[in-house]
């Protein structure tokens, strides 16, 4: 299937390109022209020029004629098991827990579409991902306020929470503490061992 016209695109080709098509995947694969590098239908990387397209029917065909794999979609690898990607996405967010996260900043880290990523995340962890950025900053503010003497505000800089107030309202509504009466109830409980 590797166009020889370069300004014809199948209509349908075109449009799983526009719209990132993940059903498209494995069924054909994209050459950039301008750039050398071929991508999944599904890959949000930048949209190219219709007329610097080059389809092709696998991934061979693309590196067959010079192409490199994208980075970012890695087309020339087979696609990830649900398990991989979900605990790939697990690193990725407890490495990034400092910032904010967003459910498309994380479809965007698997190349999955976030409805996608939402009901899969949940279905293996058993909690949305944004149930488990929650938690795994709550287990890190309490780590920070067992091991070190930083003020709440800074625990809360820290583990992506810059509003103090809305870190304390959650911490507390996780466990039923306030961050500076967990400090001083783990202290006690340390003291006593």
């Amino acid at each position: 299937m590797d166009r020889q016209d370069s300004t014809f695109i199948p209509e349908a080709c075109w449009h799983a390109i526009t719209t990132n098509d993940s059903s498209f995947d494995g069924v054909f694969y994209y050459g950039v022209q301008t750039t050398g590098i071929f991508c999944r239908p599904s890959c949000k990387s930048r949209l190219p020029l219709p007329e610097n397209i080059r389809i092709f029917s696998s991934a061979k065909d693309a590196l067959a004629k010079h192409f490199r794999p994208c980075k970012r979609c890695r087309p020339d690898q087979l696609v990830m098991p649900e398990e991989k990607w979900v605990e790939e996405l697990v690193n990725w967010i407890d490495c990034h827990l400092h910032r904010k996260i967003t459910l498309n900043d994380l479809a965007e880290v698997v190349h999955v579409s976030p409805y996608h990523l939402q009901r899969t995340f949940k279905r293996k962890k058993g909690k949305s991902p944004q149930m488990y950025i929650r938690d795994a900053r709550m287990e890190m503010a309490k780590e920070y306020l067992e091991t070190t003497g930083k003020s709440i505000e800074n625990i809360g800089a820290v583990i992506g929470l810059k509003n103090t107030a809305y870190f304390i309202a959650l911490f507390k509504e996780i466990t039923n503490l306030t961050p500076a009466a967990y400090r001083v109830k783990y202290k006690r409980k340390e003291a006593l061992s």
